[in-house]
C-alpha cells in the first residue's frame, strides 16, 4: 500500500469513529447497484470490483448471486475491516485491496463489470479525474460496463466534510469521455440515516 494520504487518513478517521449505518451514504440494501449491475450482464464469468466499497452491503448481494469473482476497493482499512468481520467465513471468497484509485496498481482488462457508488465524485480535479481514468480503462476490458453513481447537479456540495464534484447526466458522459457509452441513467433521492435527502445520478455504461 502506498504512504497514508490525508485523504486516506480522512476516511480511516470517519470508519474508526462512526457506525457503518449511520453515516450518510448507508444503505441497507444495495437493490439499485444490483439491478445496474445484472443489467450489465452480472454472471457466473463476470469478474466484478467494487471501487470504493468500504462498509457498503454489495458485497453481501453479489456473494448471493452466481459470480465469478468479486473484489472489493476501499482507501480505508477499518471500512474493509467492518465488512470482512460482517462477512465472516465468506470473506475469503473475496478479494481485499485497500488503496487509492489514483495511484493503486490494477491487473490489465481483468474486470467485466467495475461499480462506484460516490467514489469518481470526490475526484474534483482534472488530474485526480485523468488518474482515476486511467486505471478504469486499463483495468476494464473492453465490452465491459461500469456502474457509477454520483452526487447529481441539484446534490449536496460537500460529503463527510470533502469536496465534491457534481453531475448532470450530459456533465458525467463528458468527462468520462468518448469510450463510454450510456446505456442506462436514472435519478434517485436517497435519504440519510438523519432523514436528510441527496441527490444521486446513477449510470450503466459500456466500455468501448
Amino acid at each position: 500500500m502506498d504512504h497514508v494520504s490525508p485523504t486516506q487518513d480522512h476516511w480511516q478517521q470517519v470508519y474508526q469513529t462512526k457506525a457503518p449505518d449511520s453515516v450518510s451514504w448507508y444503505q441497507p440494501t444495495a437493490a439499485r447497484s444490483l439491478t445496474l449491475l445484472r443489467e450489465g450482464g452480472l454472471g457466473p464469468q463476470s469478474a466484478v470490483i467494487d471501487v470504493g466499497g468500504g462498509a457498503s452491503r454489495l458485497v453481501d448481494a453479489l456473494l448471493d448471486e452466481p459470480v465469478g469473482s468479486i473484489t472489493v476497493m476501499d482507501l480505508s482499512e477499518a471500512a474493509l475491516g467492518l465488512t470482512r468481520q460482517r462477512l465472516g467465513e465468506r470473506t475469503r471468497e473475496v478479494t481485499w485491496l485497500v488503496g487509492d484509485i489514483t495511484k493503486v496498481s490494477l491487473p490489465a482488462q481483468a474486470y467485466d463489470l467495475w461499480h462506484d457508488r460516490a467514489v469518481f465524485h470526490f475526484m474534483t480535479t482534472p488530474e485526480s479525474r485523468q488518474a482515476y481514468l486511467q486505471r478504469l480503462q486499463h483495468a476494464l476490458r473492453p465490452g465491459g460496463h461500469v456502474v457509477m453513481s454520483t452526487f447529481a447537479e441539484d446534490g449536496p456540495e460537500r460529503c463527510s466534510g470533502l469536496p465534491v464534484q457534481r453531475y448532470s447526466r450530459q456533465e458525467l458522459m463528458h468527462a468520462l469521455g468518448p469510450r463510454f457509452v450510456l446505456l442506462a441513467h436514472e435519478r434517485e433521492l436517497h435519504t440519510t440515516p438523519s432523514g436528510a435527502q441527496q441527490a444521486f445520478n446513477h449510470a450503466l455504461l459500456r466500455f468501448v
